[in-house]
């Protein structure tokens, strides 16, 4: 029986390397692999997936007209892949419940849980939802040795606390935090701004 998984972690967590080593694995035994990638995320190119070490590999784009249930039923791939899985609408995220559920085709759906302010996405929310299987993928934070749950936005090299749910970039915008870290570095930036409004 086939499931949906969510698999999320914070930025640099290994998400996107994940996903290209899982359709390695497929590939490797002749088998077919849907890769699927949101087109807000073109930070490689349009329909790349790119990891930082460097390994990349094609992939299908997914904008609000691309119905992911219709081109799974047409290549009948043993597995479907999403990256960057936190841009998707919940309808789209339907799409990939109907792959599972009516198609038998097991998906697998990696991204951010949440934005650099703790809330979270349209996708996240709805794979949290929905997904069969929920699993995190760990990395620890930039400060510290705990486990990072959070993405702390920065702006030439510093914390920021403000802005739009999404703004696409990768080590330069975005670090790993835990909680404490997060809160503490919150707490900094409030007392700045509160010294500079005086």
């Amino acid at each position: 029986m086939a499931k949906l998984y969510f698999r999320y972690g914070t930025m640099n967590s290994g998400k996107s390397i994940e996903v290209l080593r899982v359709a390695h694995n497929y590939e490797e035994q002749g088998k077919k692999v849907l890769l699927f990638t949101p087109s807000i995320d073109d930070r490689f190119g349009m329909g790349m997936v790119k990891s930082r070490i460097g390994m990349q590999k094609e992939a299908i784009v997914v904008d609000e007209h691309l119905d992911m249930r219709v081109v799974a039923a047409a290549e009948r791939p043993n597995c479907v892949l999403v990256d960057e899985a936190q841009f998707l609408q919940p309808y789209q995220v339907k799409q990939l419940i109907d792959i599972v559920d009516d198609l038998n085709i097991p998906v697998m759906a990696y991204g951010l849980r949440a934005d650099f302010l703790g809330q979270l996405f349209p996708g996240s929310s709805q794979l949290l939802a929905v997904a069969d299987t929920i699993e995190e993928i760990k990395t620890v934070c930039w400060y510290c040795d705990k486990k990072a749950i959070m993405n702390m936005r920065c702006k030439d090299g510093k914390p920021i606390f403000h802005g739009e749910q999404i703004h696409i970039g990768g080590n330069e915008s975005y670090i790993p935090v835990c909680r404490k870290c997060y809160a503490s570095k919150k707490k900094i930036f409030l007392e700045t701004l509160k010294g500079l409004s005086l």
